[in-house]
């Protein structure tokens, strides 16, 4: 049986395209990257929030998925995925109720805290149900997001934990992604550093009360400088129990833009023999018709806001196709989107390009959270345009 094909016109446009090549590269650059530095990956869902990705990065290895709401949680336990890092505070009745339930059904579940507020609230809630949850202690930074900022507010969340017993302290957490600045390494660096000296102290002094010690950090942008502070924690201490754990979520797609730009300066940094070889590619493509060619040089194309991200960027095209040729040629530079509306994009061109109505082009993003969150299903081809299968997101 023929398979359907984009340039057969077999399948309706615009449409969300992802490279099932691509995608593999990704999964095991990201997968041999933590294997060979020591460090467990547990990437964070929300990227993509598709059950089918999140099998193929447990399959290849993955720790476990990180996640960002109740939903996402629920989303992810009801598509088999056993151990989820919620990577936030577990706030409001209706969400720990969903939480207990979950726990009931066998998930391994973690969230995060920073205030004795939030740990009686917790306590509370999951005493009375006679459950014990796992908590990370998070450490922000200031002007961040959540977060203890300075050494009394993590002792006073501390000293609630030791007053909770349905509480269990399973490691700490940080998200450096937040940091800015001149030298934004340096600061990174530095903040990690804390946070890797706050598990250590904590650990020596006999603070967590699980069999195995989190160690967490890395959003997309820094999880080589998070590899490079927290990875050898176990050898310092000379125990095993810590597990050093990175949570990147646009590898697995990444793009032709902020996650690039980047890659490119993580593998500057990157040391030679922390490198796993090759390199990420970007794996989503937007495809669209050109549906207008109203005056000499401008296209007007059957995406926008709807379809594609626009907060890092505009979407930029890569692929031109005419139906009826042999394959596909790329876009020349200097045709670029300058104008996106709900479905429209204007394509600027040179007033003599050869571009007409019915003709494709396919378009590279940046963010690629926020194209995937437009679509409820995506299709995954072969390199020859063929449909392997779609997969539904779950936003």
């Amino acid at each position: 049986m023929n398979r359907p094909n984009l340039l057969e016109e077999d399948l309706p446009l615009p449409a969300a395209v992802v490279y099932q090549s691509r995608l593999d590269n990704n999964l095991h650059w990201m997968q041999r990257f933590a294997e060979q530095n020591g460090v467990l990956l547990c990437p964070h869902g929300k990227t993509t929030m598709t059950p089918d990705f999140f099998r193929r990065q447990l399959d290849a290895g993955a720790w476990g998925i990180t996640l960002a709401t109740v939903p996402q949680v629920q989303a992810a336990a009801e598509a088999g995925v056993p151990r989820v890092l919620m990577a936030n505070q577990l706030v409001g009745k209706a969400n720990m109720a969903s939480i207990s339930h979950l726990l009931d059904n066998g998930l391994d579940y973690y969230c995060l805290v920073d205030s004795p507020d939030n740990v009686r609230a917790l306590n509370d809630f999951f005493a009375v149900h006679g459950q014990t949850l796992k908590v990370l202690l998070e450490v922000g930074v200031p002007g961040g997001r959540c977060g203890c900022r300075t050494t009394k507010q993590v002792d006073a969340v501390l000293s609630a934990l030791a007053e909770a017993p349905a509480l269990q302290l399973a490691g700490v957490e940080t998200y450096e992604g937040v940091i800015h600045g001149d030298d934004p390494e340096a600061l990174v660096r530095k903040h990690l550093l804390k946070v890797r000296d706050i598990c250590q102290s904590l650990y020596q002094q006999g603070r967590f009360s699980t069999d195995t010690v989190i160690l967490t950090g890395a959003g997309s942008a820094w999880y080589d400088v998070v590899m490079e502070v927290f990875g050898p924690v176990r050898e310092q201490t000379g125990e095993q129990r810590i597990l050093p754990v990175l949570r990147p979520g646009c590898y697995l797609i990444h793009d032709q833009g902020i996650y690039w730009d980047a890659q490119s300066r993580i593998m500057a940094r990157l040391p030679r023999d922390c490198q796993p070889g090759g390199d990420l590619e970007s794996s989503l493509e937007v495809w669209a018709y050109v549906q207008s060619v109203p005056e000499p040089g401008v296209a007007i194309l059957t995406l926008g806001k709807r379809e594609v991200a626009v907060d890092a960027g505009l979407p930029q095209p890569v692929l031109h196709y005419r139906p009826g040729d042999t394959a596909p040629r790329r876009a020349p530079a200097l045709w670029q989107v300058d104008h996106i509306m709900d479905h429209h994009s204007r394509l600027r061109l040179p007033e003599d390009a050869d571009v007409r109505v019915g003709d494709i082009i396919a378009l590279a993003t940046s963010h690629p959270c926020l194209t995937f969150d437009k679509w409820r299903q995506l299709l995954v081809i072969d390199d020859d345009y063929q449909l392997l299968r779609r997969v539904e997101t779950r936003f």
